[in-house]
């Protein structure tokens, strides 16, 4: 059933929101000129990689010299239209294709990058594989928004958001699923993605 419901309703979205899709893509290139899209390596149920797409928030080439590191608050590698994407999650949108396909849900854990790094407001960088819950997490298909991004500020430490994937992970329902894409909605439609304060 929830299968089911990610196609059909990913299926809608897809083309509901093409207008979004030629609005974003305008503006991008015309501020820098670089690419629309960015792809980036996720690690999806049972560990298995896939390619998850994302309007480009950030300059070109952000991460040449640092490899995958954790966005934190008032990023300068994010650029002007990428911060008005991202309180919105609106850079998120082209991952409705991922969900088409199967590779993420709707409602799941949030799909990280792999040899992602965390980091904690110093020069400290900790493995995202050795954060507790890690590896729990993946029995189940990643999902664009879940009981963590949703109920956490967005620079929660990481074993935080574990501990709440957990949760959804044993107690997931269709009207829990439900539930939560309507409070995903209701932060886009208010711009609240990046705070850190409650967002619903």
């Amino acid at each position: 059933m929830k299968r089911l419901f990610d196609i059909c309703l990913s299926g809608i979205g897809l083309i509901g929101s093409s207008p979004l899709w030629l609005l974003f893509s305008l503006a991008i290139k015309l501020q820098d000129g670089g690419p629309v899209f960015y792809g980036q390596e996720r690690v999806g149920k049972g560990g298995i990689i896939f390619k998850a797409l994302k309007f480009r928030s950030m300059i070109k080439n952000a991460e040449k010299e640092t490899g995958p590191v954790q966005a934190v608050e008032n990023d300068p590698r994010v650029t002007k239209i990428g911060r008005i994407m991202r309180k919105t999650a609106m850079d998120e949108l082209p991952q409705l294709w991922n969900i088409f396909r199967g590779d993420m849900s709707f409602v799941g854990p949030r799909a990280l990058r792999p040899k992602e790094k965390e980091v904690h407001g110093t020069d400290e960088q900790i493995n995202i594989e050795d954060v507790p819950g890690y590896y729990d997490r993946l029995k189940i298909r990643p999902g664009l928004t879940g009981i963590a991004q949703v109920y956490l500020p967005s620079d929660a430490p990481r074993w935080k958001k574990f501990e709440y994937d957990i949760r959804y992970i044993n107690n997931q329902s269709f009207l829990l699923d439900l539930k939560l894409i309507f409070l995903s909605f209701w932060i886009t439609f208010r711009g609240k993605w990046e705070s850190r304060e409650k967002k619903v």
